[in-house]
């Protein structure tokens, strides 16, 4: 199976906001608040990506979709595969672009946030080189204002990496 990244486009939000809401759900709602849970509607999925689509790079893979990466900055903001695509190295390939994209832009140090309790997306970023350095409070997007969360936070080096 072939991987192509590609810049997301705006016809790709419905598809896109859908694989992000349900992978949320998936891995967030039995470990966060219940209130950001709430928080978290098809809607507002949407509403990110409309917000954030200049940064956000797509997965396809024979005219599916696969996952999604999201960059601010020097932070890999999310990362979302379908289910479909774990094994596939879809998630490899994206987190390498995104280093990539980092590096790029002149940062020497990559960070993500990932909530804690998480434990399948921390060993996937263990296992990608990233490191977990402790604890830290993030500002979350959420409708009308933002919701502080403790999460992990990881951190990757840059320098010295393949370009």
């Amino acid at each position: 199976m072939q991987i192509t990244l590609k810049h997301a486009r705006p016809e790709d939000i419905p598809a896109l906001a859908v694989l992000w809401n349900n992978g949320w759900q998936e891995a967030h709602a039995a470990i966060v608040p219940e209130a950001l849970t709430r928080l978290r509607t098809l809607e507002s999925f949407q509403t990110r990506l409309t917000k954030h689509l200049p940064a956000t790079r797509v997965a396809w893979a024979e005219g599916q979709l696969m996952g999604f990466s999201m960059i601010l900055g020097n932070e890999l903001y999310q990362l979302y595969v379908a289910p479909a695509a774990r094994g596939t190295g879809t998630a490899q390939i994206l987190i390498q672009d995104a280093e990539d994209l980092i590096r790029a832009a002149g940062h020497e140090r990559a960070i993500l946030a990932c909530s804690i309790g998480n434990e399948r997306a921390a060993q996937f970023y263990r296992n990608c080189g990233w490191i977990c350095t402790g604890e830290t409070d993030e500002a979350l997007e959420v409708p009308n204002g933002r919701f502080t969360l403790t999460v992990w936070r990881f951190e990757r080096e840059l320098t010295g990496q393949p370009a």
